[in-house]
Parts: structure tokens; sequence; C-alpha cells
């Protein structure tokens, strides 16, 4: 018992030093977000309600409504067959005419903007901050669980709400406060599904830029921070407090847009690997050009040798985009027990058992050539940049390149 006792902070401090580098760029993103939304939400009382009702509300609306529209716009020319964009484009047009309809209004009959002193939020309020924070969740959900989302699924997703909205209605206690955290039980939800997507994309890809879990945790506490400041502003005192809530809301349509558009669709690219798997799996076979191979192939620790002889020999790692099914070329096996075999052989993930290699090809670049840049280091190990380079060698070796050069070859 006192063994166990000594280890449990080892253990947690082992917890937040895995967390802190598999997650520190997401952390870091969040963590300066928040600092500056308190800053904002600190100094904006400071606003006279005048200027903030009748000049910065009414700029701040049209931004969101520009954005929301343009940023529909690219992601329905755009969407690439991707149904991720085109759940994302419905989510932004359904923002901006909420929006524009608000801002038709204003100007024909000024009046105070945003009355957000009031001590209970009203059914609208909760609705409409509902429907948009659960419109928002489409993009990540569709991400995450490709197909998952239906008409069918998405009502129930909502029906709690409206259990909630009605019972809050009939009797007199007061549910406001559960129903505005509604989203956020759906926020959660989603999250235990970003290890299953992470772990799925590790079986796959060699190299995660932009299908990685990262952008999506981003996404994800970008709308934490706006769900949890309306509800903030709502029950304070401070009317241009909104203030912080309408920019970040441009922020976060901005940089998401932006992000979307450069995202992959890491399931299409897969996905004749993926049927081909399944019609393997049912009947226990391979494709019929590949027979002969297979039964000459080596089998148990010979297949295993016979892997990494290739690996060895033709090098395939240096190719960033080297993926599962590329091993297929020296084993003749669907996707399924080609992702077994290295996890049954190697405990690992392709994405871990290529990047190991890449480590080990970099740290011989370094020692054979050390005036080498680190960006040439990263290109001729197989890295798609420099950044995901020094990201991997940290988390993996404790130390970045630089410092690690640096120890083995000091000047």
């Amino acid at each position: 018992m006192q063994n166990n006792g000594k280890n449990s902070p080892n253990e947690s401090g082992r917890f937040l030093h895995d967390l802190w580098y598999n997650y520190r760029p997401e952390i870091q993103f969040f963590l300066i977000i928040s600092a500056i939304v308190a800053l904002s939400m600190y100094y904006s009382h400071y606003i006279p309600e005048a200027v903030f009702d009748n000049t910065i509300t009414p700029i701040l609306i049209a931004a969101t409504v520009i954005t929301t529209l343009v940023g529909a716009w690219l992601m329905f020319c755009h969407h690439d067959g991707m149904r991720a964009r085109k759940l994302f484009g419905c989510s932004l047009l359904v923002w901006g005419m909420i929006d524009l309809v608000y801002l038709i209004g204003w100007a024909v009959a000024p009046k105070q903007v945003m009355d957000m002193g009031a001590t209970q939020l009203t059914h609208y309020e909760l609705l409409l901050g509902n429907l948009l924070g659960w419109s928002m969740l489409l993009y990540p959900t569709e991400m995450l669980r490709p197909g998952w989302l239906t008409w069918k699924t998405g009502i129930g997703q909502l029906l709690p709400l409206f259990v909630l909205l009605g019972l809050d209605y009939f009797i007199p206690l007061d549910l406001s406060p559960i129903i505005a955290c509604y989203p956020y039980v759906l926020l959660i939800l989603l999250f235990t599904h970003m290890r299953a997507y992470k772990i799925w994309c590790e079986e796959n890809y060699s190299t995660l830029d932009k299908i990685d879990v990262g952008w999506l945790i981003r996404y994800c506490c970008i709308l934490l921070l706006v769900g949890v400041n309306y509800v903030f502003i709502c029950y304070s005192q401070s009317p241009t407090r909104g203030f912080t809530q309408q920019w970040l809301v441009v922020f976060m349509m901005a940089y998401c847009i932006e992000q979307i558009l450069f995202r992959k669709d890491p399931w299409g690219n897969v996905a004749s690997s993926v049927e081909q798997s399944e019609e393997q799996s049912v009947g226990e076979t391979i494709q019929p050009d590949r027979v002969k191979e297979a039964i000459s192939a080596p089998s148990g620790s010979q297949r295993t040798e016979h892997l990494l002889q290739w690996m060895r020999t033709e090098k395939p790692y240096l190719n960033p985009d080297f993926q599962l099914m590329d091993l297929n070329e020296v084993l003749p096996m669907n996707r399924t027990y080609l992702s077994r075999f290295l996890r049954d052989e190697f405990g690992c993930t392709f994405y871990q058992f290529v990047n190991k290699y890449r480590i080990d090809e970099a740290k011989r670049l370094m020692t054979e050539q050390p005036e080498l840049k680190i960006a040439d280091v990263a290109a001729q190990s197989g890295f798609s940049s420099q950044n995901v380079f020094t990201n991997i060698f940290t988390r993996e070796i404790g130390m970045g390149p630089r410092e690690w050069s640096r120890k083995n070859h000091p000047a």
C-alpha cells in the first residue's frame, strides 16, 4: 500500500506530462484565448452603453453576417464531396440569416440591441442558444463519426431539449440553468469519440497533418468559450459585456472557415481500403491476383523480418504520404489484418511504427551531417513539415532536435 501511495504522484505527473506533450498546441491555444476573453470581459464594462448599442453592436453583428454568409458560400462551392463541409456551411447559413434578420430589425426600428442584464433567460433565448450551439456541433460530429448524423439521430439529440423546455414552462421550478448547459452535454459526448478517431487515424496514416484530432479539440474549445461567455453575460448586470461575445463569434467563424477549408478528409482517402477490408474480412480471403503471393509469403516471425527488411532496404517511410495500405505491397493482407499485425508484433499503431523509423533517420542525418538545417532534416526524414518533426521528436525523445543535436555534437 505504501508503494502505491509513493507511485501515485509519479503517475499523476506522468499523466500531466503526456497531456502536455500530446496536446501542447491545443492547451496553449485555449489558455491564450481564455486570457484574452477574460481581459475583454473585464474592460468592456467601461464602454458607454449608448456607444455599444448604437455603434459597436451593429458593426460586429454586420461583421458576423458577412463572415457567416461568405463562409457558407465557400463551404458549398468547395465542399469537395465532404459532407462535413456541407453541414458546416448549413450551420453558417443559419447563424448568418438569424443575425441578418436581427440587424434588419435594428435598422428599421433602432433600439437597445442587446439586453443582457436579465436575471433569467427567456425560453426564446434558451431555444435559440441551444439550436445554434447544436448546429455548430454538426461539423465535428460528422468528422468523428461520418454518416452517423441523420435526421433521426439529430432529432434524438434535440428531443431532451424540447422536453426540458416544456417542463420549464409548465412547472414552477426554474430549469433555465440546466437547459443552458445542454449543449455542453453534447460536447462532452463528442469528446468521448475523439480518442477512437485519433487511434483510427494513427492506424491508417503516417502523417496526421490536417487530419489530427488537435484541430477538433481547438474547434470545441472555441465553442465552449462562446457558450460559457454567453451564459455569463446573460446573468451579469453589464450589457456591454456582450462586446466580448460578439467579437468572439466573429473570430470563431473566421478562424473555423479558414481551418476547415484546408482540412483533409481522412475517411475518403481510405474509403476503398475500408470497403476492401470489409469484403475480405467476411470472406477471409485476399485479392485473387495476390493469392499465390500470399501462399508463398513468410508467416509469423518470418513475416515480421520480411517487413523489417523491406523497411530497411526500400525506406518507404521517407515518403510523407506513406499509408497503411502501402504495406500491402510486401504483406498481402487487408487493412484490418495489417493494423492487427502491427499491434500484435510491435505493440504500436502504424503511425507510431513509421515515425520510429523517421526519428532514427533524423538522428542519423544530424549525426552524419550536423550542418544540416532542422527543416532539411525534417524533409529528408519523411516528415511533412518542420513543426510536425519538432513536435514528434520532442514527444518521443524528451527534448527538441536542436537540443539533441547540441548534446550529441557539442561545439
